[in-house]
């Protein structure tokens, strides 16, 4: 059955079947093959695609704003003061608007119903940027980069050390509908939601993978595919960061996790990498590390997602 997401939203990581996901990865092949031969592919010539920002960023903000040229397209930057959500516009009438003139939202915020609300009042499709709940579009980078590096992804070993944030809850999604075995080590108390890690298991069960959530890094590392981390604290946790800092010892991507892998395990951090914290420097840059091809690939993958949802 050919896969067609013209038109269609991409607010949470299951939004996609595991055929849609392959479509978009195959598409980030062939748009980063082109781009390394310099080949122009402006087929997103005369599209506009607006980006709500909530949150700063570095590789969001590029990777679209760069990926929307290369398609020969325009993207627009809105911060935080441009829009003020919810203050003084409505989520509703600022999804209509945007509709009249750009043909792509993206956006970046704190709350999940934010994203949603845009997606449901946008008569244009909404890419999920980042929100607390999810980061979508970073799981489909990293699954190209997996995919990359070690040729298939269905029957892998996803270990993903840190904080059960929006980043393990997209892995768990990611990683179950692709066939994976999904591992998430956590301190005690800061565990992926619960409703969420349900969900996604019995998305693996029938996929003939697995996800598992625990306590013990080093145990649930062994044989690990990849072992995978991201800050302790998040953007907007600030405040918690000096408390976590004790509470998150031991749950760091270093040379010994990395001796209990696979020894062709690749090592990847969606970024900013607080050295020292949840991965460290010599670690970092171990020739199994990908931290880079994965930043990279946030351009291919977005730029196949925004060609495939894109109304021709």
């Amino acid at each position: 059955m050919a896969v067609n997401l013209s038109g269609r939203s991409f607010v949470n990581m299951k939004d996609l079947s595991t055929e849609e996901v392959w479509e978009v990865l195959k598409t980030a092949e062939a748009l980063k093959l082109e781009r390394f031969r310099g080949q122009p592919h402006p087929v997103l010539a005369g599209k506009t695609l607006a980006m709500i920002f909530q949150k700063p960023s570095l590789r969001t903000r590029v990777s679209f704003e760069a990926g929307m040229t290369q398609l020969g397209g325009h993207a627009i930057y809105l911060a935080p003061s441009d829009i003020k959500l919810g203050e003084r516009e409505t989520t509703e009438d600022i999804a209509q608007v945007l509709s009249r003139f750009a043909d792509l939202i993206m956006a970046r915020t704190f709350g999940h119903d934010i994203v949603e609300d845009l997606a449901r009042y946008a008569t244009c499709p909404v890419i999920n940027g980042l929100s607390e709940r999810e980061h979508p579009c970073q799981i489909l980078a990293d699954m190209q980069t997996i995919w990359e590096k070690r040729g298939r992804l269905e029957g892998l070993t996803w270990v993903y050390v840190g904080d059960g944030n929006n980043v393990a809850h997209s892995i768990m999604y990611g990683g179950a509908l692709m066939g994976m075995h999904v591992r998430i080590a956590t301190p005690a108390g800061f565990e992926p939601d619960g409703e969420i890690t349900a969900d996604a298991s019995a998305i693996a069960g029938t996929k003939g993978g697995s996800v598992t959530v625990g306590n013990d890094p080093l145990a649930l590392s062994k044989d690990a595919d990849v072992l995978y981390t991201d800050v302790w604290a998040s953007m907007g946790q600030e405040a918690e960061a000096q408390s976590r800092r004790g509470k998150f010892q031991g749950f760091q991507i270093n040379m010994k996790l990395v001796k209990t892998a696979r020894p062709d395990v690749v090592i990847l951090h969606c970024l900013p990498a607080h050295y020292g914290e949840e991965i460290d420097y010599e670690t970092s840059r171990l020739p199994n590390s990908a931290i880079f091809d994965q930043a990279e690939n946030r351009l291919h993958a977005q730029k196949a997602l925004m060609v495939l949802l894109a109304r021709r």
